[in-house]
């Protein structure tokens, strides 16, 4: 089962994904998790990717879609992929849908966790203190939530119409988010 978790950062898309994974025994395509090793590795995309974030960008489609063609096209991953916070835009997402063409896969489920900016702003500022992120300061989460809604809208008018699309509020409490991914998962 491939599945598609989206929504705004701190809307507990990696909390969630990681639940998913351990019931599936699926592989986790985090984009931020993947440009957080690159910029630890302090490589030449790692800097360019830290200079972005740290300006509450997003990275280029470019280094993304060359980071996920890799986990895509890996034939052990395959039917069994849970992208977390991906794709982000349109152009992600088309390519997106060309990778598992390519590779003879489908997406299975798209769960959008909805939260508002209040909520997120809490949130993160709370993972700020215990995970200690450069990228949780206020300012930069306000303009990554903005950015995100901006850049993410056409992103969410595509799936939308998908019959595989579930909306889930995402300032319910982990366990009642997690409760309704499992009545999608378990159809």
């Amino acid at each position: 089962m491939n599945i598609i978790l989206f929504g705004p950062p701190g809307a507990g898309k990696g909390t969630q994904s990681k639940y998913i994974v351990n019931k599936l025994n699926s592989y986790q395509i985090s984009t931020g998790e993947m440009l957080r090793n690159e910029i630890k590795k302090n490589t030449d995309i790692g800097k360019t990717i830290n200079r972005d974030i740290t300006n509450g960008k997003f990275v280029s489609d470019e280094i993304i879609n060359k980071l996920i063609k890799k986990l895509v096209s890996d034939p052990t991953n395959k039917n069994k992929l849970i992208f977390d916070g991906y794709p982000r835009s349109l152009s992600q997402a088309k390519n997106l849908s060309l990778l598992l063409e390519e590779t003879g896969q489908k997406i299975d489920l798209i769960l959008f966790l909805n939260v508002d900016k209040e909520t997120i702003l809490k949130r993160l500022e709370k993972r700020k203190i215990i995970e200690n992120r450069s990228d949780d300061d206020s300012a930069t989460i306000l303009k990554r939530y903005d950015t995100y809604m901006e850049t993410t809208k056409p992103v969410l008018n595509f799936y939308s119409k998908n019959p595989n699309f579930q909306e889930i509020d995402g300032s319910l409490k982990i366990e009642e988010i997690t409760s309704k991914i499992d009545t999608f998962i378990n159809v």
